[in-house]
């Protein structure tokens, strides 16, 4: 069964969330600050984190950064657990590289489901492995990216929206599909998120690499 481990600095959050995920038949661990679950984390590379956004010295924002920036947990699924609910901070969870975001309080059936979806995304690759396109070359088992050669580190979230318009050069995305398709039915995000997103992939692979097609979406230029 997997493992998963929560990073949240309030104990009653942390023992009811462990002890519903138990019932479930998941081996969980625990961290009471963002330091001790990096190390945790490091040490066990759990299946998926549960993060708090919202934590004394450290916040999850920065936790998630720090994780996706080491080789060891960059894979690491990882799940917002916050009271917030402004868009912004949203925003600044995908960005920083979650995989989901849940807000506190939530009922165990619902994070149990949540929980559930997640994973499936992450043992569900698509079927084409590799895409070669303008000098960007993607290894969707690997989460790999190069640009004419040169290695490019991305965001699981970023990684998948590149694939995903990648997948057919010149055709047109609409947002729709690129919210089921990236982040799921299950994950309720707006399309600021998704410009977010596509801004950070300009920043890296060039802007002349994603048109926007206004009121619809996006596209690949082949």
């Amino acid at each position: 069964m997997e493992t998963i481990l929560i990073i949240d600095d309030e104990e009653d959050i942390r023992e009811i969330i462990s002890y519903n995920l138990s019932k479930d038949g998941y081996t969980v661990l625990k961290a009471k600050n963002g330091l001790d679950g990096i190390k945790k984390a490091k040490k066990n590379i759990p299946n998926l984190i549960l993060l708090d956004v919202m934590m004394p010295e450290m916040d999850g924002i920065e936790v998630c950064e720090l994780l996706r920036a080491d080789e060891t947990t960059r894979d690491i699924k990882i799940c917002f657990l916050t009271a917030r609910s402004e868009d912004y901070s949203q925003i600044a969870g995908f960005d920083a590289g979650a995989d989901d975001y849940v807000t506190k309080p939530v009922k165990p059936k619902v994070l149990a489901s949540r929980i559930k979806a997640i994973l499936r995304r992450s043992s569900n690759p698509q079927e084409q492995v590799e895409i070669s396109e303008k000098g960007i070359v993607i290894n969707r088992e690997k989460y790999e990216l190069l640009k004419d050669g040169v290695a490019i580190h991305l965001p699981r979230k970023e990684f998948e929206l590149l694939a995903l318009l990648l997948s057919r050069p010149g055709d047109v995305f609409e947002r729709e599909v690129i919210l089921q398709t990236v982040w799921g039915s299950e994950i309720v995000v707006g399309d600021r998120t998704i410009d977010v997103h596509i801004r950070k992939l300009r920043e890296k692979i060039g802007n002349d690499s994603i048109k926007t097609v206004k009121g619809i979406g996006y596209k690949f230029i082949s």
